[in-house]
């Protein structure tokens, strides 16, 4: 789905909910709802699909979220790979028990750029930063999404 039918989507003053997809950890960003501003919200530390689904649940109702962004983990040569097919698994799952609207951002370099600026701006030690890497790489791919979605 293209960024203008994403928009026309939306309920209006919803936040959106953005994902860093790991297979043993899941970064989970939220936007405010005026969609401008993304903050790093949660590692959910994956345990089955009912444990996951228990945890987005909670965050979607408490922070009343509209629609859902997936950080899609393109080769660098732009081509999808293994992993990115299960994101797109995982997204179309959530899509169908949420009944929100999906979308996906490109988060080439996400991690490596949060992990960058968290060693030299945030001077944090390697076992702060693997606690906080996943969900600030949510934030980082939802930021830009949010950013390109001004745009439109």
């Amino acid at each position: 789905m293209d960024l203008a039918a994403f928009k026309a989507k939306l309920p209006s003053k919803r936040a959106l909910i953005g994902f860093d997809y790991g297979s043993r950890r899941l970064g989970v960003a939220v936007s405010d709802p005026l969609l401008t501003v993304a903050s790093s919200h949660a590692v959910i530390y994956r345990q089955n699909r009912a444990k996951d689904e228990e945890a987005l649940r909670r965050i979607i109702e408490e922070k009343e979220i509209g629609g859902m962004v997936f950080g899609l983990p393109l080769q660098m040569n732009g081509e999808e790979g293994d992993m990115a097919a299960e994101v797109r698994a995982f997204a179309a799952e959530m899509e169908k028990i949420f009944a929100l609207p999906v979308a996906f951002w490109d988060e080439r370099l996400s991690s490596s750029a949060m992990e960058n600026f968290l060693i030299k701006e945030a001077d944090l030690s390697r076992a702060k930063r693997k606690k906080v890497l996943d969900a600030s790489a949510a934030a980082y791919i939802l930021q830009g999404f949010l950013d390109a979605l001004t745009y439109v």
